[in-house]
């Protein structure tokens, strides 16, 4: 088990190497995405093709910092999720990885590899599909649902009472509440921020973009808070679907003010707070 982890996580390493380099430079190789991958390109997923291995092409895909790996069937019908193993129980997908990354020359910018996987930041991944039509007693339920089915990442416990919180990467107050509940709520264990990254500017769409791909979003934003510069790039080759959709939730809802705060309250009412929140102990007192 030991030696299974020690590869997996290098295979994630390896791979968050690889987003870094051009699409253009495998285009002419790759086979159509299938339709159900398709669905994790709009929802904000990173896609590289990874090759023809064991009669299956192979994908990885990157989503909130977690890598996932799909093999296609030949009929290009239908796609398992995992691992690919040969016939001698060593893992294929490692293999992969490193080849792809060797197709880069070597030259290529390291934005990812400094954040490291870890077998327990490994989520079970959303299985792509088609959503499923739900109807809603009220409209703050349905703009609840909207917000949980956004594109977010985790400040603080997974455990910890949460908000979800609409940022812009660039935006003043959206860096002042963070800070308001930053060490004294989030690193306390007392709340758990899931940030939605949006963008309204072409510099921001890309930062935005960047955070919800690094492996680890939670200490790239931090270091963005204190200033450092170099810690969410404008990187263009990033895919930025996940951002244009949680710009169309906050269209869909009218909504045109960061940061914009949606929680549910311990008695299961839905809470929105428009702006910088003023009664941050009121917000936590109605998480309990």
């Amino acid at each position: 088990m030991l030696k299974f982890y020690k590869y997996f996580v290098q295979t994630a390493l390896v791979a968050a190497v690889i987003l870094t380099q051009p699409l253009s430079s495998m285009a002419q190789e790759n086979p159509p995405l299938p339709e159900p991958l398709q669905n994790l390109v709009k929802e904000g997923a990173q896609m590289r093709y990874l090759g023809f291995k064991n009669g299956l092409d192979g994908w990885i895909a990157i989503k909130g910092g977690q890598e996932q790996y799909f093999y296609v069937t030949p009929d290009g019908q239908g796609f398992v999720m995992g691992l690919l193993f040969d016939k001698n129980g060593k893992i294929v997908t490692l293999r992969q990885v490193k080849e792809l990354q060797e197709q880069g020359g070597g030259a290529v910018l390291d934005l990812f590899a400094s954040d490291k996987f870890t077998p327990e930041q490994q989520s079970e991944p959303n299985q792509p599909g088609n959503a499923v039509k739900k109807e809603f007693k009220t409209p703050s339920e349905q703009l609840f649902d909207d917000v949980e089915n956004s594109n977010w990442v985790s400040l603080g416990d997974p455990a910890a009472p949460y908000i979800y919180t609409f940022v812009d990467p660039q935006c003043p107050h959206c860096h002042a509440f963070i800070n308001d509940v930053r060490r004294d709520y989030i690193e306390n264990g007392i709340l758990q921020v899931r940030m939605i990254p949006v963008g309204f500017r072409e510099e921001t769409m890309a930062q935005a973009a960047f955070l919800l791909a690094v492996p680890n979003p939670q200490r790239r934003w931090y270091s963005h808070l204190d200033g450092d510069d170099a810690a969410l790039p404008v990187t263009a080759d990033i895919n930025q679907q996940g951002v244009q959709r949680n710009l169309a939730i906050m269209q869909s809802w009218k909504v045109n003010v960061t940061p914009f705060t949606v929680y549910r309250a311990g008695g299961g009412e839905v809470k929105i707070v428009q702006g910088r929140a003023q009664d941050i102990e009121q917000m936590i007192s109605d998480l309990r």
